[in-house]
């Protein structure tokens, strides 16, 4: 369970959200009304968040929500949360991925079929009085060719859509190869052999520095003259500024824009210039779609809830294969493996980890081991933040840390399944016995005779072996009593009934031929 007790909602979402969280036992306010500032006050009363396109989830937003978890845009774009700052602190951000596909995909195929027929710039001047039936002379789609940029979820269904016109549908995706385009009759093409093809171009990308501008005054010559265009993606992909100049250039003979570089759209120009049809981002503004993407949110939310499920997670991706409670329990070994490497030899003896899951349950480990065994070798070095699967790979990266998971069918040691750290020369590891209970097995590359409760209050030290009765004596002493003692040359631990003080352990490091003791 993630124990998400109370969720806010800031933005207008469908009731069937508030509706669906609340009958899996999660407290919901919605609030439409908070001012950035109020969002801030009252951010921090929450474990959760879901937002549409109106809420800004800024750093100051999340840094001031300490006990926020996740979360969620009931929509797929996430520009309006600050992911940087999210993953930083741990937060988990997920989005609808598939909520908005069809009316999206609709949206784009209207528009594209008003910018052939200048639909709407007709209605406008009838409505003036006017009947200009020759100044409006469209053009038939059948035989035309559309360039698709972006071969996702939206630039699949656009593409059927538009095949059933008798148009020619090509396109160019960086992650999708042409063998996966040819499954929907789109022919694949590299960026500059697609330019001069196409009579329409649609892009369906996110907006990130490689998309920004994509189409600009570098890429409008290298297209046929009195290409149109269409963008119901985000605003600045298609550069407003060179548009406009293609545009009164004539080299663009129409653009249909559903979203702007600013919104509502400050370049007045491009939106007045008679061959753009500018709409007020509707793209995904059908009652269906936004019925679909509050449910989404909701399911997504009470499956991370209880375990089941982290769709649509957006940072999250060491954290999707480790919800069932006996991944739980490995990430939480990976935690103390990474931490008792650190303490025993420092953060200098962790730049390069390398990890290795044995056995046939532990198949899946190697995706989420390196961040959990991160985040046990920064525990004492992360400036108060806690960290997590979410947040730990980055703050590795910042101290150039590094760490790689192997998996190998079978194991060698006496249990069936174990995971292995190691770093600087030195390797330690664990399993899972019982009811999901994880235990340290291997101290320095030796066989533990006896395991050692991982989640226990466990001291370890470094010395003569003799040392162990002299500590076990000194914490009687105090009323701490010692449940296990096992250990190997030069390495013992401890675990014992609750945690050690700084002065009793300063005892115990006062005891002849001791040369390390801490508490884990």
């Amino acid at each position: 369970m993630a124990d998400l007790r109370k969720v806010l909602i800031s933005d207008s979402v469908d009731p069937k959200c508030k509706t669906t969280l609340e009958a899996n036992g999660i407290q919901v306010t919605m609030n439409t009304k908070l001012s950035p500032s109020e969002l801030v006050a009252e951010i921090s009363e929450y474990d959760g968040l879901i937002v549409r396109s109106a809420t800004k989830v800024t750093a100051e937003v999340i840094n001031a929500g300490k006990n926020l978890k996740i979360i969620g845009r009931a929509g797929t774009g996430v520009d309006n949360i600050d992911i940087k700052a999210a993953t930083e602190r741990g937060v988990i951000v997920m989005n609808t991925p598939g909520g908005n596909t069809l009316s999206a995909a609709e949206h784009t195929c209207t528009l594209m079929v008003c910018l052939a027929r200048q639909v709407p710039q007709a209605a406008a001047s009838m409505r003036e009085g006017r009947w200009d039936r020759k100044k409006f002379m469209g053009i038939e789609l059948f035989g035309k060719t559309l360039g698709i940029i972006g071969l996702g979820r939206i630039g699949r269904e656009v593409a059927t859509r538009m095949q059933s016109f008798g148009v020619r549908t090509i396109g160019y995706d960086p992650i999708v190869p042409a063998e996966a385009a040819k499954e929907f009759n789109v022919e694949f093409f590299e960026l500059n052999d697609l330019w001069p093809q196409c009579d329409f171009i649609t892009v369906h990308t996110p907006l990130i520095p490689q998309t920004r501008g994509l189409l600009g005054d570098e890429t409008f010559p290298k297209c046929k003259k009195g290409v149109r265009v269409i963008n119901c993606a985000r605003g600045g992909i298609i550069d407003e500024a060179a548009l406009l100049r293609a545009l009164q250039s004539g080299q663009c003979a129409g653009a249909a824009l559903d979203v702007f570089e600013q919104e509502p759209p400050q370049n007045t120009e491009l939106v007045q210039h008679p061959n753009v049809i500018p709409v007020c981002h509707l793209g995904a503004s059908t009652v269906e779609a936004q019925s679909r993407v509050a449910v989404e949110i909701a399911e997504q939310f009470v499956d991370f809830n209880e375990g089941k499920s982290l769709f649509g997670a957006i940072n999250a991706h060491a954290m999707v294969k480790a919800l069932s409670p006996s991944a739980k329990s490995l990430v939480k070994l990976g935690e103390r493996l990474g931490r008792l490497i650190e303490v025993l030899y420092g953060l200098e003896a962790c730049k390069e980890i390398s990890i290795v899951a044995q056995g046939p349950d532990y198949s899946e480990a190697p995706s989420f081991l390196p961040a959990a065994v991160l985040s046990g070798v920064l525990a004492s070095n992360a400036s108060g933040v806690t960290l997590n699967l979410v947040n730990a790979p980055d703050f590795a990266k910042k101290k150039g840390i590094t760490a790689k998971a192997t998996y190998c069918a079978t194991s060698d040691s006496r249990y069936s399944n174990t995971i292995t750290v190691s770093a600087g020369g030195h390797t330690f590891g664990g399993t899972i016995i019982g009811n999901f209970s994880p235990i340290f097995s291997e101290l320095d590359g030796n066989q533990l005779h006896s395991p050692i409760n991982a989640l226990g209050n466990v001291v370890i030290g470094r010395g003569s072996a003799k040392c162990a009765p002299k500590f076990m004596n000194i914490m009687a002493e105090h009323d701490i009593f010692t449940y296990a003692c096992s250990g190997c040359t030069g390495i013992g631990m401890l675990d014992v009934s609750k945690v050690v003080p700084e002065d009793v352990l300063n005892k115990m490091r006062a005891v002849p031929d001791v040369e390390f003791v801490a508490m884990l």
